[in-house]
């Protein structure tokens, strides 16, 4: 579906040039914007090698596994279907602890392996258990202490000062995760009364 939507958008584009007569600007854009786009994605494969090493460093020493535990009394209360010592718990911590440090690159293998684990624990069903949905949901509302994404992207496109935001990022995210929280949680409940 959303191929159809940018192949609509290009062609509306293209068409709304032709009618303007700027075709030569839609093709200097297009052009231009693709160099950019390479440029923009070299420049944030190495944030994203740094960062994700940092998470395989994090995890050789024991950092993760700390963090796991640490973890652990929130996950339980967040996911109380999961057994105790399955390996999705660690899954999920990762997941968490790498959206927390801002690095989406990091949280969605992770998460991924989450919702593998998780769908094996529902019987591999086609229909999302409230445990992959907490996932879900705990995943993309994200709490961020750093935003190491938005710091890249601004320090690329000449940002004076690219942390700026750290503040408001991190009070973003709180209240995003919180409001995910509370859904999920009162979901589940309802969910249990309702069955």
């Amino acid at each position: 579906m959303l191929n159809y939507l940018w192949g609509l958008m290009i062609v509306i584009g293209i068409i709304v040039g032709i009618f303007n007569g700027t075709m030569a600007n839609v093709g200097n854009a297009a052009i231009n914007s693709s160099k950019e786009a390479v440029t923009l994605c070299v420049s944030m494969l190495g944030v994203m090698a740094m960062w994700t090493g940092m998470m395989q460093v994090a995890k050789k020493c024991g950092i993760t596994s700390s963090l796991t535990k640490a973890l652990r009394p929130v996950i339980r209360r967040l996911f109380p279907d999961i057994p105790e010592e399955h390996v999705v718990n660690e899954y999920i911590a990762s997941n968490i602890i790498a959206n927390i440090l801002g690095l989406g690159w990091a949280a969605t293998p992770m998460g991924l392996m989450a919702m593998r684990e998780l769908r094996k624990l529902n019987g591999n069903s086609h229909i999302a258990s409230c445990d992959m949905c907490t996932l879900l949901i705990v995943n993309i509302s994200s709490l961020q202490l750093i935003p190491v994404n938005i710091i890249a992207y601004r320090s690329q496109y000449g940002s004076a000062n690219p942390a700026e935001i750290l503040a408001t990022g991190i009070l973003a995210t709180c209240i995003s995760t919180l409001a995910g929280v509370i859904f999920a949680v009162t979901a589940r409940k309802l969910g249990r009364r309702s069955s």
